[in-house]
């Protein structure tokens, strides 16, 4: 009964986090390159949804680890019980990460340039350089939310494999889903939020996308089994 209970969890968790984490992206402005700080500080301070869509961003990827912690919970008793233990430490710190992230990005970056919109000089060059310092904080937690959540997923992704009540597909999907958010968190290290980091960040984050709304859709079938 308690692992029919966490298939439904499973599934609901991994789909609404898809969905959510989907909905706030939608909403983040990206019209300006992310890269030339003067433009997307304009953009970003003009923009009316920034706190509303980080904050779905961070309602996703709750939702998410939330699915991943009772992935865990239904692998512990199988033979990757290992594995699924440091995966699930994993998607805990990836959590706390996310949430700095959020805290820096979605609400203080957000004071700090519609600050800088609105003033004149010689303020407006201090809020600038501020504000250009509080990006360089988030492009560091962005790196190492990329690391970890790419990590954990890969985890998992072993962790089903060695299982033999998943689908081999299933790990697998999460290895290569994985391996792309770590190669967006290193890229992400070395050239902030440049096109490069963009090339490889947006495949990857539709793969471990469409790989939670798998994982909640074989979850499901597998309650209903």
């Amino acid at each position: 009964m308690a692992k029919d209970s966490s298939h439904r969890g499973i599934a609901l968790a991994a789909i609404a986090g898809a969905v959510l984490l989907f909905a706030g992206t939608y909403l983040h402005p990206m019209q300006a390159d992310p890269n030339n700080a003067v433009a997307a500080f304009e953009e970003y301070a003009a923009d009316r949804h920034w706190i509303a869509a980080h904050l779905l961003q961070f309602a996703g990827a709750a939702s998410i680890v939330a699915a991943l912690v009772l992935l865990g919970r239904v692998l512990a008793g199988g033979p990757a019980a290992t594995v699924a233990a440091l995966a699930g430490a994993g998607a805990v710190a990836a959590l706390a990460c996310a949430a700095a992230l959020q805290a820096v990005d979605g609400v203080a970056l957000k004071a700090m340039v519609a600050a800088w919109a609105t003033a004149v000089p010689p303020t407006k060059d201090a809020l600038f350089a501020a504000a250009y310092a509080v990006r360089q904080v988030e492009i560091g937690l962005a790196t190492f939310a990329s690391l970890l959540f790419g990590v954990t997923t890969a985890l998992f992704g072993i962790a089903l494999w060695i299982d033999r009540r998943f689908p081999k597909w299933l790990g697998a999907w999460a290895i290569v889903s994985g391996a792309g958010t770590v190669a967006t968190g290193i890229t992400i290290a070395y050239s902030g939020f440049s096109p490069q980091t963009m090339t490889i960040e947006m495949p990857s984050s539709a793969l471990l996308l469409l790989w939670l709304v798998a994982l909640g859709v074989f979850s499901s079938r597998h309650r209903a089994r």
